[in-house]
């Protein structure tokens, strides 16, 4: 097909019928791989990608992932899988929007409601731009970021208090809500397989919620996940529409604010980050 190049001529980690781990929304299912393609002028797909099958799924279900929600089939793996149920399991009960209990089967998610959230064209041109300075030319975002993602949504804050009507309490916990999904998706399902050295590192040189560190382009990544997080929810239909709306009206203001909020310059590792990071 025109969007695809050749295969052979770049490096696919994973082999077709290979067992392995993949993210769908924030939690880690055993899949199959069905096919590898290494997509260039895809509308949504970019770079190494699979079609993976779910075990115990519907056929339906089968989807083009990229190369950043595959895992390897092993122990650490595996164990990172039973840490995000049980971890998002948590969030569901101390938000008291539901719980994703460790019984529920997957059908049970698979029937839950679609849901779309609108991205900007000049973001999603944003998240390409994002996508390419990472995975292809090997950067990194400068962190800590100027402005971070508290500091981009408490600017958002104080944007919506000005105008009338706007429920203070309620305008409170969706920017709660959203840093703490952020804080917790970080680690797991927004970075590239290229950053996770760079998040190890800031783990340990800083203390402060990594909201508090990542910025703008990080909390991109998260709004587009945010669906899938939401569908894991028992979130009702009223409390799903509310959000949806303020995500939507947070990605206008970025919009609006994208020469300020977003990074045009991102970083060279050394040759040793480089080195590491490519060896695993």
């Amino acid at each position: 097909m025109s969007e695809r190049s050749k295969k052979q001529e770049h490096k696919l980690q994973y082999a077709v019928d290979e067992r392995v781990l993949c993210f769908h929304g924030p939690l880690i299912y055993e899949a199959k791989i069905l096919d590898r393609e290494w997509f260039v002028d895809h509308e949504e797909l970019k770079g190494p990608c699979y079609l993976v099958h779910y075990k115990g799924w519907k056929n339906t279900w089968d989807e083009w992932v990229p190369e950043t929600r595959v895992l390897r089939w092993n122990d650490i793996n595996l164990e990172t899988q039973q840490k995000l149920k049980n971890m998002y399991s948590q969030i569901g009960k101390k938000r008291r929007r539901g719980s994703i209990s460790s019984s529920d089967k997957d059908e049970d998610f698979l029937n839950l409601p679609e849901i779309k959230i609108e991205i900007p064209n000049s973001l999603k041109a944003q998240l390409v731009d994002d996508w390419e300075n990472v995975t292809k030319n090997q950067q990194l975002v400068v962190l800590p970021r100027n402005p971070t993602v508290s500091q981009v949504l408490e600017q958002y804050k104080a944007f919506k208090l000005q105008k009338k009507g706007t429920s203070e309490e309620l305008l409170n916990e969706i920017v709660d809500g959203i840093k703490e999904y952020f804080n917790n998706a970080l680690g797991s399902i927004l970075l590239y397989r290229f950053e996770r050295h760079q998040y190890a590192n800031v783990r340990k040189e800083h203390t402060e919620a990594m909201s508090d560190i990542y910025g703008a382009e990080h909390l991109l990544r998260l709004f587009v996940q945010m669906p899938s997080l939401i569908a894991h929810t028992d979130m009702g239909a009223e409390a799903t529409n509310v959000l949806t709306d303020y995500l939507t009206d947070i990605m206008r203001y970025m919009q609006r604010m994208q020469k300020q909020f977003f990074s045009t310059e991102y970083e060279h590792p050394t040759p040793e980050y480089v080195s590491l990071t490519n060896s695993i």
